[in-house]
């Protein structure tokens, strides 16, 4: 592959996932979940999974605790989010979602369904199949980081 066709192949993914991003969080937005950011729905994936202290958080999101610390502070204001007693770490807090912060993740679930869907109206469910396993054997491994 030339230099010039992998730019291209990058650019296009990078749109791709740009789109995705941005369609993601408006549906969010249109469902009534104000004061987020998709920084927020990085956050939200990694605590759906049964909580985490913002040491995991800030090494999940790639930045530092004291950042982490601040995303957590901003969604447990929004009711997103609280702090708890960790059950096997007396010295750590767990930061775990609200019902209100499950039902945010459940809508962008339901919102990049949609968007899926849409691409395998143009490209054909098995093509949108094919296309997620190639990807995801590309993929890195690893906690999907958003883009600061």
């Amino acid at each position: 592959m030339q230099n010039s066709d992998a730019m291209a192949l990058s650019a296009t993914l990078l749109a791709v996932a740009g789109d995705l991003t941005r369609r993601i969080h408006d549906g969010v937005l249109a469902r009534g979940f104000e004061g987020v950011r998709p920084a927020h729905g990085f956050a939200f994936t990694r605590l759906a999974a049964g909580g985490a202290t913002v040491t995991d958080l800030a090494a999940h999101l790639g930045v530092t605790k004291q950042a982490a610390s601040q995303l957590v502070d901003e969604i447990v204001r929004k009711g997103y989010a609280r702090r708890r007693a960790h059950p096997e770490d007396a010295r750590a807090r767990l930061v775990e979602l609200t019902e209100r912060g499950r039902a945010c993740t459940r809508a962008a679930e339901e919102v990049a369904g949609e968007v899926v869907g849409e691409w395998a109206g143009v490209l054909g469910a098995a093509e949108v199949r094919a296309l997620g396993a190639a990807l995801a054997r590309i993929a890195p491994q690893g906690p999907i980081r958003p883009a600061w």
